[in-house]
């Protein structure tokens, strides 16, 4: 049997595809599927908010908000080697924005830049991260240009087990309930890992729900269980300054999102609180340990359909095209 010759691989110097910095790369970065690209690599789903953001008299590269959890991330790139001016200006963005996630990219990162991020990591608490990442570009023949990030540096406790958090969770003063909503979402977790679903939920924690990124900040879609009644769920939680008019957006939607999705769903717009939800709930007892491969096939699919049906309607929402009636 003929086989076709395998390629080379050829590493590709950074400025013969971008030129600046500024002009070139924070421009590629901010694109959706490339901030997608580095948010794949650190385990974080980003969205955009600003590029060349004024902190003081610098202004950072790019602004980004963790979409699950609404925390700012901060990223600062170089085309070059990094250098003790960056690190100065990645410390002093941090101060000036509050961020709780730094993102350092560099054509190549020095070892004391290295033990730098490396020792800010082991000094600050779990709520503070640093990452460096070194960026290179690879072809093959005259195939596309691809782009590739390796990280350099990482927080202490990035890859830390599920199990590892989870013995340490259990350790501390939890209720029966409790405990058995971590292992809940603990499993759930492991199973969408099994079977390498595209369906990324958060790190198992303690409480009644899941989170899930849309993509978009103030949505998020949730997996739900209720130890009392007796049900699981999943939905899509509505929350910030333009919850309503969002909601109602939807709302108007209403018809041919059930008609699509072949499901008649709760819609509740809790007019006195903060949020609002689109939900689908089932009677399934999650205090049933047998019944849970069943339960977590369930949330799956029907979360993989609230993000097809949901998710492209949810980026394209505008609140200004609301008009209260």
């Amino acid at each position: 049997m003929n086989k076709s010759p395998l390629g080379k691989l050829e590493k590709v110097d950074l400025r013969e595809f971008w030129e600046s910095e500024a002009g070139d790369f924070t421009p590629w970065l901010a694109q959706e599927q490339n901030i997608a690209l580095l948010g794949e690599t650190i385990g974080l789903e980003l969205e955009v908010e600003a590029q060349e953001k004024n902190v003081g008299p610098f202004k950072a590269d790019i602004l980004c908000r963790e979409t699950v959890n609404d925390h700012w991330v901060l990223i600062e790139n170089q085309l070059e080697r990094t250098d003790h001016t960056h690190l100065g200006q990645l410390l002093t963005y941090a101060a000036g924005l509050n961020a709780v996630t730094i993102v350092w990219i560099a054509d190549r990162f020095t070892d004391e830049h290295r033990a730098a991020l490396d020792w800010l990591n082991e000094i600050t608490d779990d709520t503070f991260n640093f990452f460096g990442l070194e960026v290179e570009l690879w072809r093959i023949g005259d195939s596309p240009l691809a782009p590739k990030f390796n990280i350099i540096s990482k927080p202490n406790d990035w890859t830390r087990t599920i199990t590892t958090a989870a013995t340490r969770m259990k350790n501390e003063d939890l209720t029966d309930t409790k405990l058995l909503q971590l292992e809940y979402w603990q499993s759930f977790r492991d199973y969408l890992e099994n079977i390498n679903s595209p369906i990324r939920p958060q790190k198992p924690s303690p409480q009644h729900w899941t989170n899930i990124s849309t993509g978009r900040s103030n949505f998020t879609f949730n997996a739900t269980l209720n130890t009392s009644a007796g049900t699981i769920g999943v939905e899509l939680a509505i929350v910030g300054p333009d919850a309503k008019p969002h909601y109602y957006l939807l709302e108007r939607q209403k018809e041919a999102i059930e008609a699509e999705m072949n499901e008649k769903l709760e819609w509740r717009e809790n007019p006195e609180k903060k949020q609002s939800y689109i939900r689908l709930r089932v009677d399934h007892d999650p205090t049933d340990k047998e019944k849970w491969p069943e339960q977590h096939k369930w949330m799956k699919e029907k979360l993989e359909m609230f993000r097809n049906v949901l998710g492209p309607r949810v980026k394209e929402l505008d609140a200004s095209e609301y008009q209260d009636e």
